[in-house]
């Protein structure tokens, strides 16, 4: 079975809006220090799950999470604050797929939101034994879907080259 075989629905072209997660969650003194600064960790398993979950929606398969991309937390986030982040895919290859996680935190009785961090993380799917297998391609249509895809081209051959693998 080839990625275009319109008879498989897990291989047709997805188009981007298909996948997108938005996931939300207030966060509580167990997420933060004794200063009321949420962890960084705590913010990153959140984008681990909402772009996982975005891959997973695009493959229709089970994904497992290969590179994250330096995070850099542009500003604070507090108890008390509802995060959410929000995820989209931007590019896919033969059996991998990077997503893009917009960060924000609204500080909910003020209404004042931040963004606090942008990341991207590429997942790779995986068959019924466990190994890599083939995702749909995307569908691009809008301009800006177009850019966001050249720019995720550019970041994945980054990343091969800086493993030193120049395919």
């Amino acid at each position: 079975m080839t990625l275009t075989d319109p008879s498989d629905p897990k291989t047709e072209a997805r188009a981007i809006h298909e996948s997108e997660v938005t996931l939300a969650q207030v966060m509580l003194p167990s997420d933060a220090n004794s200063q009321g600064n949420v962890h960084g960790g705590t913010i990153m398993k959140l984008v681990d799950t909402a772009g996982g979950i975005a891959a997973i929606r695009h493959a229709r398969r089970r994904v497992v999470t290969v590179i994250m991309d330096s995070m850099t937390f542009l500003q604070p986030v507090y108890v008390g604050d509802l995060v959410t982040v929000r995820a989209r895919l931007t590019w896919t290859g033969t059996s991998s797929m990077e997503t893009e996680m917009r960060v924000e935190a609204e500080d909910v009785p003020t209404g004042r939101i931040t963004h606090t961090s942008t990341a991207y993380l590429v997942y790779v799917a995986l068959d019924d034994a466990g190994n890599p297998c083939p995702v749909p391609p995307l569908r691009l249509e809008r301009e800006e879907e177009r850019i966001r895809w050249e720019q995720a081209e550019a970041r994945h051959h980054y990343r091969l080259a800086a493993r030193g693998n120049q395919s």
